[in-house]
């Protein structure tokens, strides 16, 4: 029987995998016309050439195109939104939590709308940013099965090492597009990553199955609704767009605030005291008191001064939004927001609650506000730390765990450190520097 990872029939299929990884090696290195490569499969080897030609990074992460607000709204008004039930039950029947694979509905663009199925694997994953929101297309990630079959406009399966990025090779996938079936232009993707039970031909099989239903089941919606008594549609004003805001605090203690809307975007830079003004509010969406403002950001002590202070505070910084942002100029009696603010803070929690540490970590800039003394700053600062290092110490890989003990946040964290020591092999060269670092931290 011929080995799944080569065109070579005497090769074993953990030979062929050596065989694949030095001719991926020599691609990435320049040397494209290395004669290892023809031991690679014409669909890979060109899918990698079309990877270097997006100019991507053999070890980068999937962009993360939608924020969790954006990710949600789309979702609603996707057109595949009214089929997952039925991709769950096709492909993750009885206890998806525990199926050894992930199964995952992205966009026509490659974006992930939906991620489900086994815990752990989700969590392994979720390292390389296989989550809701990341762009898996093949100019941002390369050959991975749910961009190589958009690409390629068929169901495609990639064995670990066929990957181009390197952090994706430890796994399996395959993955089909879905079409409207009607025009047939590609509505999305549907795919499934795990181990070596994701590419078997039974797996093929079965995912091209679930798409055939799905596109069964869309048209058969359709023409439902075409059948059915058509009301009268009511005349509704059309609401302008909601302008968008971001608050850029990581690592810095000017602020950027980031606003968008109606074809235009500005970037403002904001001083100490007003970023700290405008973190408060953004944080606290349903309104402050002018007193509990003062406390979060002159502290309970600051009295009628820290009163006077504020007032002075909040008309200078209605004065600078008015300017730069008109839509966040805050309202009084509380003081609020009528829009959204998400900070880049907020971002790197959400990421954290898909699961996706390694992303997260990479959008970690630093501390929020670092020269912040407000008291509200600081919990704040102390809850984004806090959550960042408790969730990469439950879940995140030793890779991740080293990274983030290399940032100001962990540099003396023993704990993280010893951690760290305990999931690196026995014979890892990385060991000896880590001892050194924690007996130097202890002496």
């Amino acid at each position: 029987m011929s080995s799944p990872w080569s065109q070579r029939r005497e090769v074993s299929p953990e030979n062929s995998r050596l065989l694949i990884e030095r001719a991926h090696e020599e691609l990435v290195a320049g040397n494209a016309a290395d004669e290892r490569l023809r031991d690679v499969r014409m669909l890979v080897r060109e899918s990698w050439r079309r990877s270097l030609d997006s100019l991507v990074g053999a070890e980068a992460l999937p962009p993360l195109d939608l924020t969790a607000e954006e990710l949600e709204a789309y979702r609603r008004a996707h057109p595949l939104a009214g089929v997952i039930d039925m991709v769950r039950g096709l492909l993750l029947p009885g206890e998806a939590s525990e199926s050894g694979v992930v199964v995952a509905v992205g966009d026509a663009a490659g974006r992930l709308l939906w991620v489900e199925g086994d815990r752990d694997v989700r969590r392994l994953t979720g390292d390389m940013g296989f989550v809701e929101g990341a762009n898996w297309s093949e100019h941002a990630v390369g050959t991975a099965a749910p961009g190589t079959a958009i690409a390629l406009d068929r169901s495609v399966q990639i064995h670990g090492a066929e990957h181009f990025n390197r952090l994706v090779q430890p796994w399996s996938c395959t993955a089909a597009p879905l079409h409207d079936p009607e025009t047939r232009r590609i509505l999305g993707v549907i795919d499934v990553t795990g181990g070596l039970e994701a590419v078997t031909p039974q797996a093929q099989l079965l995912v091209d199955a679930t798409a055939r239903a799905i596109e069964s089941e869309l048209l058969v919606s359709r023409l439902r609704a075409r059948a059915a008594p058509q009301r009268p549609a009511r005349r509704t004003s059309r609401r302008a767009e909601p302008t968008r805001a971001t608050l850029h605090v990581l690592g810095r203690d000017r602020a950027l605030l980031e606003v968008a809307g109606e074809g235009t975007e500005t970037v403002s830079e904001l001083g100490p005291r007003h970023a700290e003004l405008l973190l408060m509010l953004a944080i606290h969406r349903q309104g402050l008191s002018a007193e509990r403002l003062g406390e979060l950001v002159y502290g309970e002590s600051g009295g009628d001064a820290a009163s006077v202070t504020l007032r002075a505070e909040m008309v200078r910084l209605r004065k600078a939004l008015t300017t730069a942002a008109p839509a966040l100029v805050p309202e009084s009696r509380p003081y609020r927001i009528a829009v959204e603010v998400e900070t880049d803070a907020h971002r790197v929690l959400s990421l954290l609650d898909r699961g996706a540490h390694r992303v997260a970590l990479a959008a970690y800039r630093g501390d929020v506000l670092p020269d912040s003394v407000a008291p509200g700053v600081e919990e704040f600062r102390d809850t984004v730390r806090t959550a960042l290092r408790e969730a990469l110490m439950a879940e995140a890989s030793v890779d991740v765990l080293l990274a983030f003990a290399e940032t100001d946040a962990a540099a003396d964290d023993i704990e993280l450190l010893r951690l760290c020591l305990t999931m690196l092999p026995a014979r890892s060269p990385r060991r000896a520097g880590l001892v050194a670092r924690i007996e130097r931290l202890e002496s």
